[in-house]
């Protein structure tokens, strides 16, 4: 996957740690997830990976570090393309954990860690954003996406994972797709990699959508 043998030792060990927690999830349920990795996968990964080496954005947005999966993807395409990441994360636990996963990658240069509420930090950073991931709790969804639209440059993207699972977080999810709906200078389309990804673009004021 990686051409770095650090990022790819880092991943490999996000890996194994994944297919040890589905024992966990299965145990616990509800009430363990946040001690579980819950990675986007590789194919999301990688879909991002490519993505970003494709489009080349100038300010990337993780919204929601957790342990820092999808910021290893994040970030080994940010370092190939000559920016950085700026991942946000609640929790100091988990932003820990992802600090070192990615200091070992070789990564630590290319990530912006800041901590925080999320809604908060957004409203905070002056942008534009040219592409974002949102990936945090799906109550989540709906703010972080007000927050961050007035933000979005032209031509911006949103990845925003698990749309169609966990079901118990599909009426959040519908709530999301709703309100990216009702912004006309938005073109969006649910990918069915993963748990489903919703892409969504935003046009240049001077162009007609199809």
């Amino acid at each position: 996957m990686f051409f770095d043998s650090k990022v790819q030792k880092v991943f490999e060990e996000y890996e194994i740690r994944a297919e040890n927690e589905k024992k966990l999830l299965g145990q616990e349920g509800f009430q363990g997830r946040d001690k579980c990795l819950l990675p986007v996968g590789l194919d999301v990964g990688r879909f991002l990976h490519s993505l970003i080496r494709a489009r080349k954005p100038k300010r990337i947005l993780e919204i929601g570090t957790s342990y820092g999966y999808s910021t290893l993807f994040l970030a080994d395409a940010a370092r190939a393309i000559g920016t950085k990441v700026i991942t946000f994360e609640l929790a100091d636990y988990k932003q820990a954990h992802a600090k070192e996963k990615l200091s070992e990658a070789g990564l630590s240069e290319n990530v912006d860690f800041c901590l925080g509420d999320a809604v908060e930090l957004i409203k905070a950073d002056p942008g534009p954003f040219d592409f974002v991931l949102l990936d945090i709790w799906k109550s989540l969804y709906v703010p972080c996406f007000d927050a961050v639209y007035p933000k979005l440059s032209n031509e911006g993207i949103i990845a925003a994972d698990n749309m169609y699972y966990p079901a118990g977080t599909l009426e959040y999810t519908r709530l999301y797709r709703q309100a990216v709906l009702t912004k006309l200078d938005l073109q969006t389309t649910l990918l069915s990699i993963g748990s489903g990804v919703e892409l969504t673009c935003r046009w240049p004021k001077d162009s007609e959508k199809l």
